[in-house]
């Protein structure tokens, strides 16, 4: 757990919410404006820029 926690050091949201937002858009065929508005559903405001560059980011590790 402590590199995990480790790698997420930095981001503005929680590990929890980034890691979601990242298995959303690659598990299943969604835009980034809708992992977007189905994480706006849910009350947390993040736009579909910052959807993608946690995707390019982290989704190779």
């Amino acid at each position: 757990m402590g590199d995990k926690a480790r790698s997420y050091k930095g981001f503005r949201f929680p590990a929890e919410i980034i890691s979601h937002c990242v298995w959303l858009y690659h598990r299943f065929p969604l835009s980034l404006r809708e992992v977007q508005e189905m994480m706006l559903e849910r009350g947390i405001i993040v736009s579909h820029e910052t959807v993608r560059q946690w995707c390019a980011k982290l989704a190779s590790r």
